[in-house]
């Protein structure tokens, strides 16, 4: 069995994050968020220890470190706001533990340098949530893109539509210097989805951007994508809203369509089953799409409507 503490535990992401340590057979020892509304400790870990001031939080790992071997962590697993990741990933590998990191890594590429520093200094390890590499629907697209020994490029359109009610803009994640804006808080699993499937960025554009949807082109090595993402639930298509559905995720390859917005209930345990057996997804791992979402974080809006998503047209 072993140790795990948390942070952000009071924020949307973090009951997948207990769960897979609860499906894991593991324990919560210690988590920590500025907000007290954590009641769902009690279906998870009641006995866990809670904070709400980070130094106390800090303090209270640096000591089970030093004292309570039996109770010391092993691992961090970080479900606060993205532009903490970089300083708790830090403070995970400071007091001997792996961090097992919620996306984005990082906000800006080159904290990545800096982190792999730390690695070798401390011998721990920096892991990511990379779910839809673990999708059972999207593993057998790459298996087949995988077997294709054809040269032409694919073309593919990307959407993802994940409806949120008017509480997303007055929290961290409508802010951009703090969740990095809809295409990096929404849109990073994507990007680094279409680059595992597809190869690396040759080109990228942008061609709308603001706090509630993004759309834009990527040249890949092996792909041309068109790519959409909204948080608007009016972007829902009609099949979705008649099965009441608030998410719509889908990916066309070539005229071909997969819907893959079901089979997500269990990727976070099957993320954790993998870092577990010392596997798992790492800072290299997760560059490619970190520095994808920089840039079009950065890019300019264009109009080159033969680029266009359907949704753009419409």
């Amino acid at each position: 069995m072993k140790n795990f503490a948390l942070t952000g535990v009071a924020g949307y992401i973090a009951p997948r994050h207990l769960q897979a340590i609860k499906d894991t057979g593991n324990r919560l020892v210690a988590a920590m968020d500025p907000h007290d509304s954590v009641g769902i400790l009690d279906k998870f870990f009641a006995k866990t220890s809670f904070f709400t001031e980070f130094e106390r939080f800090d303090r209270h790992l640096e000591k089970l470190r030093r004292t309570r071997s039996d109770e010391k962590i092993d691992y961090l697993s970080i479900c606060s706001p993205n532009n903490l990741h970089d300083a708790h990933i830090r403070l995970a590998l400071r007091v001997g533990a792996d961090a097992i990191c919620e996306k984005p890594l990082v906000l800006n590429p080159w904290n990545l340098d800096q982190l792999q520093e730390i690695e070798k200094e401390t011998g721990k390890k920096v892991f990511t949530v990379l779910q839809l590499r673990v999708h059972p629907a999207l593993i057998a697209i790459k298996e087949k893109m995988e077997k294709n020994t054809s040269e032409n490029k694919h073309n593919v359109v990307l959407t993802y539509i994940t409806s949120r009610g008017l509480w997303y803009n007055f929290s961290w994640k409508g802010r951009e210097d703090i969740s990095g804006g809809v295409a990096t808080n929404i849109g990073i699993h994507f990007f680094d989805l279409l680059m595992w499937l597809f190869g690396e960025v040759k080109q990228n554009f942008l061609f709308l951007k603001s706090s509630n949807k993004a759309a834009g082109f990527i040249e890949l090595k092996n792909a041309n994508v068109k790519w959409y993402l909204s948080i608007d639930s009016k972007d829902l298509p009609n099949e979705a809203i008649i099965k009441n559905k608030s998410t719509h995720r889908s990916i066309t390859i070539d005229g071909n369509e997969l819907e893959f917005t079901d089979g997500f209930t269990d990727l976070h345990t099957k993320i954790y089953e993998e870092i577990l057996l010392g596997k798992g997804f790492g800072i290299e791992t997760a560059r490619a799409s970190i520095e994808t979402a920089y840039t079009i974080r950065h890019l300019s809006v264009s109009n080159i409507k033969e680029l266009y998503h359907p949704m753009l047209i419409k």
